[in-house]
This record gives C-alpha cells, structure tokens and sequence, in this order.
C-alpha cells in the first residue's frame, strides 16, 4: 500500500499519557478521503520499522487528519516514539482504511467506548451529529483525569458518561443499556478486551443478533499475563516456529521469511485467520464469534497460546 508524508501541524495535550496529533499534507496536495471509524498507520521507524495504526477523530470533510496516541506503560516502542515527535516533523503514513464502518440507513447507532476506544466512538458520534443522524454516546472510564474528550463528549446531548473511581457499582449498566434489542439498531463498542466481551457477551444474551453487533479492539489495550513464548508448528508447510514474547504467529511467520495473509494486525478484520489443530488458543481478536472459536478459527496477529505448543493448518 502507497505511504503519504503528512507533516504535524499541531500537538495538543489532552491527558497526561494522551496526546492528539493533527497531521496535514503538503501545499496543493490533498488527503485522501475516509469514512467514520477508519484508521490510518503511522510509520515507526527503527532497526526493525514497524506500522501502528491510529483511529481517525476528525471529520471526513476536515482538511486535516486529527488522531490521538496513549502512552502504553507495555510499549512496544511505537507510542513512546509517538510521544516525542514534534510539531513540524514528516511522518510516513498509510492512506485510511476501515475495518469498522457505519453500516448505512440504521434506524439508530448505540455507540460504547472505554478508554482510548473512545477515538473511533467520537468520530463516529461527530460524523452522525453532524449529518443529524440518531445516535447515543456512552463513555467509561476509572478516572476524568485520563479520559480524552471528556468535555467534548460531555456536551455532546445524546451522551453520557460513565466515571467509575474503581467502584464497581459506578460502572456501566450493561443490563439497562442493552436491553433494547429493536430491529434496525447497530450497536459499536470500541476498548480493553474486558469491555467489548463484556458488552457483545451481554449484547447476545439479551437478544441482540450478530449483525446488530460491531467491535473493534484497542490493540494497546491487550493482557500481557500470558505473554511468554510458545511453538507453532504450520502443518501443511511443514515449518516449526518459536513465537518469543511480545511476538505475535504473524511476526514469527514473515522473520521466517514467509508470505502470510494479513491486513489490519489488530484482530478487526479476519484476513489472517488460520484453524488450529493441536493446542490450546488465547483468544484476542475481536472478529471471531464465540462459535467460530470453537470450531478452532483463529487471529495470527493477535492471539496467542494458552498451550506451550500450537498446531495450526498453515
């Protein structure tokens, strides 16, 4: 895929670990288009160059793209670098893609964001108030303090807030906010792991069907309990691979120097989707339904083994 060089027109404080970043093109040059809950990715450079992708806040019509970076106490390395650019430098950038769209002609939208998973929720929300479509906005988070958008989202009239201080009681009210499964309403959920299997695992139960249900999983915001390495064996190659800490099968398979499908490296979009055969699975995507998990489908790029080795049909 073309990268642009987009140069970064401003950088605002929002939190203490968030920053927005609000990037645009060179004169008489113009920024592709996109359409609400698209991402692009930034190039980080270093002895191994790696892509992370960033949700769009801004507005389509906007002639600017406007993102926000959290600092990642796991950093891998791409957000603390996103935290020392400055105002004026170029960065290399992937045109937008969407793996999360809005899907068209709903009756109305049920938007749920926790955390940094607010970025995609809030363009979403600026893009249907803006062409006054219905929609509810509903935002948690432990502490004000650490919310991006608090106040914007705050005096937005169709959302509220959930602040909980750590008290389980101030959480969200996932019973009460779902219990309205009505034909024609497309719920998106956008945060921690926690957050959307709670929410799609309420969702269902409450009666909602799958294609009512939208997720996108805040990659930053994936456990790290489990993060010790494991064997993959690829059965049909015939290959043998050790996945070490912080690694993902994907970043195993291309080091060894293979082509493997993949597109969004986020778990969104089901590209690299592989079937296990042996072992057991530690499921981090956000695209597979409970029951394609149980028939073994599972996300090179995000998710792991629970097992100390992993047979998959590759």
């Amino acid at each position: 895929m073309p990268s642009l060089s987009l140069r970064i027109e401003r950088i605002d404080p929002l939190t203490p670990q968030i920053r927005r970043l609000i990037l645009v093109a060179d004169a008489g040059h113009t920024l592709p288009g996109f359409t609400p809950g698209a991402h692009i990715e930034v190039l980080i450079p270093g002895s191994k160059p790696m892509w992370r992708a960033y949700s769009l806040v801004s507005l389509p019509e906007h002639p600017h793209y406007e993102i926000a970076v959290q600092l990642e106490d796991q950093s891998s390395g791409g957000s603390r670098w996103m935290h020392e650019v400055q105002v004026g430098q170029q960065l290399r950038v992937r045109a937008p893609n969407n793996h999360f769209p809005l899907v068209a002609n709903a009756s109305d939208y049920l938007l749920i964001a926790g955390g940094i998973g607010i970025t995609p929720m809030l363009g979403m929300a600026r893009s249907l108030a803006a062409s006054q479509q219905p929609f509810t906005l509903h935002y948690a988070g432990r502490n004000p303090d650490r919310m991006a958008y608090l106040e914007e989202v705050q005096a937005l009239g169709t959302a509220r807030c959930w602040i909980s201080g750590g008290d389980p009681a101030r959480r969200l009210p996932l019973d009460s906010l779902l219990d309205s499964p009505v034909s024609g309403r497309q719920l998106y959920v956008c945060g921690p792991k926690s957050l959307i299997s709670n929410v799609l695992q309420t969702a269902r139960a409450l009666g909602w069907d799958d294609s009512q249900l939208h997720s996108e999983l805040f990659i930053g915001s994936l456990g790290t309990e489990t993060e010790g390495g494991f064997e993959v064996e690829l059965r049909s190659s015939g290959i043998t691979l050790q996945v070490t800490a912080g690694k993902s099968v994907l970043d195993a398979m291309i080091e060894a120097d293979l082509d493997p499908m993949f597109d969004c490296r986020r778990g969104d979009c089901g590209v690299c989707v592989a079937q296990v055969l042996e072992g057991a699975a530690d499921h981090r995507d956000s695209c597979l339904s409970e029951r394609e998990r149980a028939d073994g489908s599972f996300c090179t790029c995000v998710s792991r083994a629970s097992s100390a080795r992993l047979v998959l049909d590759l």
